[in-house]
């Protein structure tokens, strides 16, 4: 599994205006892997805080009985997006952060739907 998460990420470092990203096991908030291009920018903490709003989505959609899956969660500050991408096991989520002034949220969203496919298959 390590090979295949290493593979993702080095994957996901290629994706114009990378920050970071984690991904982050729903359960308990452990991070199986992660990386960042910024040293100040800790996508461990920033995962295990965003792991709240995930269980928050989560519990959400269940409280209003809806028949529908998390595909992502963008999240867009001034100068940053932060894209949430929850596996359809629910088992954990991607977490990844760009800069929104070098990314284009269209091709960021493209490329990690590319990714992804053989992360979700291992894991």
């Amino acid at each position: 599994m390590n090979d295949i998460l290493k593979s993702f990420i080095d994957d996901i470092k290629t994706v114009p205006g990378y920050i970071a990203v984690s991904i982050t096991e729903i359960e308990s908030g452990v991070a199986y892997e992660s990386n960042t291009a910024d040293e100040s920018f800790d996508p461990n903490l920033a995962a295990a805080y965003n792991l709240e709003v995930v269980k928050a989505k989560l519990n959400a959609i269940e409280a209003l009985e809806l028949d529908e899956q998390i595909e992502d969660i963008t999240i867009t500050l001034s100068t940053q997006v932060h894209i949430i991408n929850i596996a359809p096991s629910k088992a954990y989520f991607i977490y990844l952060a760009i800069d929104s002034g070098k990314a284009n949220l269209g091709i960021t969203k493209s490329l990690l739907n590319k990714h992804k496919k053989a992360l979700y298959k291992a894991i």
